[in-house]
């Protein structure tokens, strides 16, 4: 189909700004129409660039190295690939449609009969391509980290299981998409009446057009399929960033024909699970629904209360708030004085996480949220049962890592992480693979003890297929990462610069040999004349926390970094001290709140 068919906006963001009527007019006659579904490849990475494409509707990703790397995502109106047409290098990333979308192209051939007969042409592009890749050096000299994901502006709402969608859910998530912005929801009598869709007599191209005229008059379009495949159900998959599969988690849970279609079509990063109960209480079985599912994430919404929906709508737009927690033995403590000034100031989370002391920390704020319950919890595991004193015979280990497994268990052995109310994950060491593991799955206390099993002092987690899991903060003491890879918004981040101790006093060649230290063991009357230099466990901790990953690149211009105080002669074991850990933070969180440096 020739371009004369299409709108008369061939600009490109500029390309043909120069010209005149006439040489539009050319332009326009030699370009020519391309219909894209959703995932389909227009330009490949390392291809000879033989065209130059602009789009008319419909939206594309840029990525490179075959998709490990995305660099930002191309619109209506904007052109695609014309640096390496102009220049006439191999193409430097692969766009892929990420909906049905509709281009015009303009081949090299086409082009050099252009330029020979309208010489304005030339001069046209070539300050275009100038400003651009000036454009594109001034970005990568910034040392900005990366901008987050576009957020969603179609979501397709779907069943999951075999049930249909809860009524009641489509009313609570259509109100909470209302209040946040200019929102459009279509649903089957919509998509057959106004835009012709379920009509064999309605095109493909014409569809894909409606579609993206709704999207360009809203801030999000909510597309809401039928009970069972058809041509709108399809469409509306196709044409959305994202898709909610939504049912009573009490129903059958066999992905159903929807399902499978979106997961053909969409990437685990596009597709959420909401399962649906009528109100708060001790969740069960979530493990079932996600058996034979890939998902970004799962969410559970009761319906007796705005909370659960307001927060699923945050994480849709790409507004959820995050908190991360970081490790530190026993100055984790001051987690909880961080929690107690933020939750005083109305600060809500959607998502926790953690690495170490800091996963149990943030699990601890899922399960008790009260700071006085959380602080009785810390003081009941390493005051009163002392979890990080009782030495074991030195084999694996030099604590005793059964009588701290039952601590953790008598505390968060309840449940799964996938049944917890909000969502919360927890980062640990695979040394079997040298690689950063993160557990949302699976008992809550077992992911948080592979999270805190300090090497030597703690044997490590061997998971079932035999790979050994070991304490987080050897590769990400602050998992800013790990919660930018699972959504965008906002973060709380709590990090702690270790205090600098005294120096030791300690006569090195006063250290006693083996045989020495034996005889001294024995005899008590002697033990006093050991040398007063610190044991193995304070060494091993402070060698630990010396390790201090360089998270801060990985912050966002949203996220809030506080970092609380402690006096010099506190150390990472002082459990004891774990009061006044949580005041001295509660107080330092509450004088950045109250300045322009809090969240």
């Amino acid at each position: 189909m020739q371009a004369r068919d299409l709108p008369d906006d061939i600009d490109g963001a500029g390309l043909f700004r120069g010209l005149d009527a006439s040489a539009r007019g050319a332009v326009a006659s030699r370009l020519t129409s391309v219909s894209l579904a959703r995932g389909d490849v227009l330009v490949r990475q390392g291809e000879l660039a033989d065209a130059l494409y602009i789009v008319i509707c419909g939206r594309f990703s840029v990525t490179r190295d075959e998709g490990r790397a995305h660099l930002t995502e191309i619109g209506p109106g904007q052109p695609i690939g014309e640096i390496g047409f102009l220049t006439g290098a191999p193409r430097t990333a692969t766009v892929t449609a990420l909906r049905d979308s509709l281009v015009v192209k303009l081949g090299r051939s086409e082009f050099a009969e252009l330029a020979e007969q309208h010489p304005g042409i030339w001069p046209s592009l070539t300050a275009t391509l100038a400003t651009r890749l000036a454009a594109t050096s001034d970005r990568f000299a910034s040392l900005a980290p990366p901008a987050p994901a576009p957020r969603a502006r179609t979501v397709a709402l779907i069943r999951a299981g075999g049930s249909p969608i809860p009524q009641a859910f489509v009313a609570r998530l259509t109100t909470a998409f209302e209040r946040s912005g200019r929102t459009l929801v279509v649903d089957p009598d919509r998509a057959r009446a106004e835009l012709g869709i379920d009509n064999s007599a309605t095109s493909d191209d014409e569809a894909t057009r409606s579609l993206n005229d709704l999207e360009r008059a809203h801030d999000l379009v909510l597309f809401i399929a039928g009970s069972e495949p058809s041509p709108w159900s399809e469409k509306a998959i196709r044409h959305a960033d994202l898709v909610v599969a939504a049912a009573d988690h009490t129903e059958d849970t066999t992905p159903n024909p929807l399902e499978h279609l979106a997961e053909g079509l969409l990437p685990a990063g596009a597709r959420r699970l909401v399962l649906v109960h009528p109100t708060r209480g001790r969740v069960t079985g979530t493990r079932r629904w996600l058996t034979g599912r890939t998902l970004a994430m799962h969410h559970h919404v009761a319906l007796d209360s705005d909370h659960d929906v307001n927060r699923l709508v945050r994480f849709i737009r790409g507004e959820a708030r995050g908190l991360v927690a970081c490790g530190g033995g026993a100055f984790c403590a001051a987690h909880i004085g961080v929690w107690r000034a933020l939750a005083e100031r109305g600060m809500e989370f959607d998502i926790v996480g953690g690495t170490s002391g800091g996963s149990a920390m943030a699990a601890a704020f899922l399960l008790n949220g009260d700071p006085d319950a959380m602080d009785a919890v810390v003081h009941d595991i390493f005051v009163t049962n002392k979890a990080m004193r009782r030495y074991t015979w030195p084999r694996y280990s030099l604590l005793d890592h059964a009588h701290f497994d039952s601590e953790l268990k008598k505390h968060f052995g309840a449940g799964d992480i996938e049944d917890l109310w909000l969502p919360w994950f927890a980062v640990s060491t695979n040394l079997s693979r040298f690689t950063l593991n993160v557990h949302r799955t699976g008992p809550l206390w077992l992911a948080i003890r592979a999270s805190s099993a300090i090497p030597v002092l703690l044997p490590p987690v061997y998971t079932a297929d035999g790979e050994m899991l070991a304490d987080g903060c050897l590769l990400d003491n602050v998992p800013v990462r790990t919660m930018h890879e699972l959504k965008t918004g906002p973060n709380v981040v709590v990090a702690f610069e270790v205090p600098e101790l005294e120096r030791f006093a300690v006569d090195y060649g006063a250290l006693p040999s083996r045989s020495e230290l034996i005889r001294l063991a024995l005899n008590p009357l002697r033990r006093g004349s050991l040398p007063d230099a610190p044991g193995m466990a304070a060494v091993l901790m402070r060698a630990m926390m010396a390790n201090r990953h360089d998270f801060s690149r990985q912050l966002r211009v949203e996220d809030r970094l506080i970092v609380p105080d402690f006096p010099a002669d506190m150390g990472p074991l002082d459990w004891h001290r774990h009061r006044e850990m949580m005041e001295r933070a509660y107080q330092f969180t509450l004088r950045q709140l109250d300045s322009s440096q809090g969240p």
